[in-house]
């Protein structure tokens, strides 16, 4: 294919590009790091590479030429407010994002919807096709996607493709609910490898090919037929963190002093809980609010001794479910506040905003117990950051075995959010943990977050695709 567009021999393609579009102080528009786990994830390996990124702006109808921000090409796909709608609002976060987190709400099936998948995906990939080198690498990320892989082989065979799925992948028994369920598969299997959070995931969708498509499925390998006889190798890779910006950050004196300033803001309570999340039904957030308010109500701790803080960043907030969520979560602070708050003290801190990552190291070193109580998560960076800002060896992670983190960060105190009774257990095993003992799990926590972080992550992806690249 030829384009002016500038080529890489490394490009990746996911639903956002690492920049969002703000105004500036002095009123003109500028570009700046987008937050989130996808950019926070790759942003080291994209600096480390002669790379570009494909992606969404953020804005609908919003036509940009290619550009350089933060030493890596920017290639934006334009999106109509139409395809906003249908294609992300829709079948992406209403359709695809429910089914996959084990339909805690029901997802929404439109024909219009799928269309517009399907006719957004085909632009990414040929966005990408014009970008990448001949015999170069893509590596498409993530549900809003899953179309590209097959999309991008049709145009460019010569290219080595991955995928990652940075979410669930549901047991075939829900994943059979979708009507382009086997579309969708043929989409994955267009890449060469297919990347998943959990080993679980990866036999999901394996059992998924098996089942649906009747492909040949050995180990991790699916034999795919068509476009040429080829594998397809499908297995996990748990995603993980950029450490050192947050062993740097609670190293720092300014950073510590300001998780002093946190703690005398809150009334210098005894123990700070933290929660920090996006606002999703799939974080398990009311379960937690529920699990407080009951031990406040059963006098198993009081206001004047504990407090909860909850983070709770805006997302998808023209999706009913997630208007909903919001006012229900809302309600509920409000009522445990009214019934046992003092004039001195506070029991739930709710904070409806996002804040910059000094602010959030700041916040880690001030909480006493983290809790990630998600019902369905595909890894949850948030226990990684906590746990690799601790280098004080003090603080307890409760954390969610349905989370994808729960299968590496085993000395954290592991629930059922779900049970209620039993989060309101590991919440006081985690508030009465003796110091030793916070050290004794902190020390094994770290240990094994700062082994295995993002470069560790990145690494073992690409080095998967390059296996496949020299064994053609």
């Amino acid at each position: 294919m030829t384009s002016s567009t500038p080529t890489a021999s490394f490009v990746i393609v996911a639903n956002r590009l690492p920049v969002d579009r703000v105004q500036g102080p002095d009123g003109a528009e500028v570009w700046r790091r987008s937050p989130g786990g996808l950019v926070a994830a790759l942003e080291p390996v994209m600096q480390a590479v002669d790379g570009a990124w494909v992606g969404w702006a953020g804005q609908s109808d919003l036509e940009l030429k290619p550009f350089v921000e933060d030493g890596i090409l920017l290639l934006p796909v334009t999106l109509s407010a139409q395809e906003v709608e249908e294609y992300y609002e829709g079948f992406a976060n209403d359709t695809i994002w429910p089914l996959y987190h084990d339909v805690i709400a029901p997802p929404q099936f439109h024909r219009e919807w799928w269309d517009a998948y399907v006719r957004v995906n085909r632009r990414f990939a040929e966005r990408a096709a014009r970008a990448v080198s001949q015999g170069g690498t893509v590596w498409v990320h993530d549900y809003q996607l899953q179309l590209v892989p097959a999309f991008l082989r049709e145009l460019r065979p010569d290219l080595t493709i991955g995928y990652f799925h940075h979410i669930p992948f549901p047991a075939h028994g829900l994943y059979a609910q979708l009507p382009w369920r086997d579309q969708v598969l043929q989409g994955l299997l267009g890449a060469d490898v297919v990347g998943f959070q959990r080993a679980q995931d990866a036999t999901n969708f394996l059992a998924a090919v098996r089942r649906r498509l009747r492909l040949e499925v050995k180990g991790s390998t699916v034999s795919v037929p068509w476009g040429g006889p080829r594998t397809t190798v499908a297995r996990a890779f748990p995603i993980s963190i950029d450490t050192t910006p947050y062993t740097e950050l609670a190293a720092r004196p300014d950073v510590r002093a300001r998780a002093a300033e946190i703690r005398e803001g809150l009334g210098n309570p005894r123990k700070i809980l933290l929660g920090v999340d996006r606002l999703d039904y799939t974080k398990g957030i009311r379960h937690r609010i529920k699990a407080f308010g009951e031990l406040l109500d059963q006098a198993r701790l009081s206001v004047e001794d504990v407090t909860l803080v909850q983070v709770a960043s805006p997302s998808r907030e023209r999706v009913d479910a997630y208007v909903q969520l919001r006012d229900e979560i809302e309600l509920a602070v409000a009522r445990i506040n009214g019934d046992r708050d003092t004039m001195e003290h506070t029991a739930i801190r709710y904070l409806h905003q996002g804040f910059p990552r000094e602010e959030m190291v700041a916040l880690y070193l001030a909480a006493d117990v983290m809790l990630v109580t998600a019902l369905r998560d595909g890894m949850n960076l948030v226990a990684k950051e906590y746990v690799a800002a601790r280098g004080d060896h003090r603080g307890v992670l409760v954390l969610s075995e349905f989370t994808g983190a729960a299968d590496e960060l085993r000395q954290a105190i592991l629930v059922n959010p779900h049970d209620i009774d039993g989060l309101k257990d590991a919440i006081m095993q985690a508030v009465e943990m003796p110091p030793r003992e916070q050290a004794r799990r902190m020390r094994a926590l770290r240990k094994r977050v700062l082994e295995n972080d993002v470069n560790a992550w990145s690494r073992d992806f690409l080095a998967a695709l390059e296996n496949v690249r020299s064994a053609r």
